[in-house]
């Protein structure tokens, strides 16, 4: 018998980037659009500025770096917890790597998450830094991605 419990998700994403023309032509609209969730302020979203897009919105890659980077500080958050090491301090400076093909399409070739995590006096140091591993292990976005995902994480000691 499956204990396998599932979760479902629903956003909405509006094209606003009708300049009056559609899309007559590749110069012809803007790629802005808004991403929406019930109970949740909107995304302002284009696409990255390589391909038309506005540099001030969210792009599509920019998410999926910082979605992947979300999930595993959540998780590893969580594992500190359960083994009472007390985070202070946490960011991630991620880095997503994508190759365009010629023919425009393409796919990322990896990402890597830089997790700087600050604990208090008396953690265990080593222990917090393997975490990662685990964090890495149970993220549900970094297991569904199809490329390289490396971790590489510094833990220091609060003064």
């Amino acid at each position: 018998m499956s204990h396998d419990k599932q979760h479902s998700y629903a956003t909405r994403t509006e094209w606003t980037g009708n300049l009056g023309e559609g899309t007559a032509n590749y110069r012809a609209y803007s790629r802005n659009h808004t991403i929406a969730a019930v109970g949740r302020p909107d995304l302002l979203g284009s696409a990255d500025p390589a391909f038309r897009g506005d540099a001030s919105r969210w792009n599509p890659e920019d998410l999926l770096v910082a979605s992947l980077s979300s999930c595993h500080m959540l998780w590893y958050l969580h594992l500190c917890s359960q083994l009472k090491i007390s985070v202070l301090a946490y960011h991630d400076d991620a880095a997503g790597t994508m190759i365009e093909d010629a023919d425009g399409g393409g796919r990322f070739s990896g990402i890597v998450l830089r997790p700087v995590a600050t604990l208090a006096a008396g953690a265990d140091a080593a222990l917090a830094t393997d975490l990662h591993e685990e964090a890495h292990r149970l993220c549900f976005i970094a297991n569904s991605m199809n490329f390289p995902v490396r971790i590489e994480p510094t833990v220091s000691i609060a003064a």
